[in-house]
């Protein structure tokens, strides 16, 4: 399944230039724009960069696909609307879907990740719709809040089909569409992004 094709109308960008400002003055913050509204997030922590890494291992041999963290993805949900994904899995060939503002068509995203902050909120809910919107065909969510692994696919209108809730004691196959066969331990990616050591 691909992604929705991305619209872009020619007209002020407001809402840009004040997150681009935001994101001078605070550095380390992600700063986005969802449903026309602007998102300041937290600087990620040592064990949220610990669960992204472990996630992102498996993608690194597959050879079609790159896993990257923190590029830019531009929504169809509105005009300046854009979110930047911990970690996003884009075919090869990504950089000829460049939109604007370092934000990339959501048609060469296979898979986004993102590993939950003080926020976890909005990546359970707004983002899922989001996602879901711009069809992105497989969105991960590491939910260090209630140590599960969300994995969501098949997105139709602003919601996923198949939501599976994955807890320590499995481990979870990914589809082959993200590039390539990716199992997880859920186990040791939430131990990773656990705040405090175990």
């Amino acid at each position: 399944m691909s992604a929705a094709a991305v619209e872009r109308p020619h007209e002020d960008r407001p809402l840009i230039a004040e997150a681009n400002l935001i994101m001078e003055r605070l550095p380390g913050r992600r700063v986005e724009i969802i449903g026309g509204q602007i998102l300041v997030s937290p600087a990620p922590d040592g064990p949220h960069s610990e669960a992204l890494m472990l996630f992102a291992a498996p993608f690194m041999q597959l050879g079609l696909v790159r896993a990257l963290p923190g590029i830019g993805l531009w929504l169809p949900s509105g005009p300046e609307d854009y979110v930047i994904p911990d970690l996003s899995v884009v075919d090869d060939d990504y950089r000829h879907h460049l939109v604007e503002n370092s934000c990339y068509d959501p048609t060469c995203f296979r898979l986004v990740m993102e590993v939950t902050s003080t926020n976890w909120k909005t990546d359970l809910r707004d983002k899922v719709s989001s996602y879901a919107r711009a069809r992105i065909p497989v969105y991960v969510i590491v939910d260090r809040q209630h140590q599960r692994l969300h994995v969501l696919t098949d997105p139709v209108a602003d919601r996923y089909k198949v939501h599976g809730i994955h807890t320590a004691d499995e481990l979870v196959t990914l589809p082959e569409s993200v590039g390539g066969k990716v199992t997880l331990d859920v186990k040791r990616i939430l131990e990773a992004g656990h705040p405090t050591a175990s």
